[in-house]
């Protein structure tokens, strides 16, 4: 099932199967995420996912396109420190 993936905060719309890593379909997309040690530790890639409101706040190197959605929320946002 084809889900619909909206990146914020540029707006960039883009589709991706259910199981796939979150950072190829950012980067399929043209959309940067920040990433240190690719293994969740470090935090670097920290994105919130979800509806407005409702969002998690995830690891974006270690986590994957959940299934049983029709369209998800991925905002972006940048940590000056790193």
């Amino acid at each position: 099932m084809t889900i619909k993936i909206k990146f914020l905060p540029d707006n960039i719309t883009t589709e991706a199967e259910a199981g796939e890593p979150i950072l190829e379909v950012a980067s399929r997309a043209g959309v940067f995420i920040p990433t240190g040690c690719l293994m969740g530790s470090c935090h670097a890639c920290e994105v919130e996912i979800g509806p407005e409101g409702e969002e998690d706040i995830i690891c974006a190197c270690i986590s994957a396109v959940p299934a049983g959605e029709k369209e998800l929320i991925i905002n972006v946002y940048s940590d000056p420190v790193w």
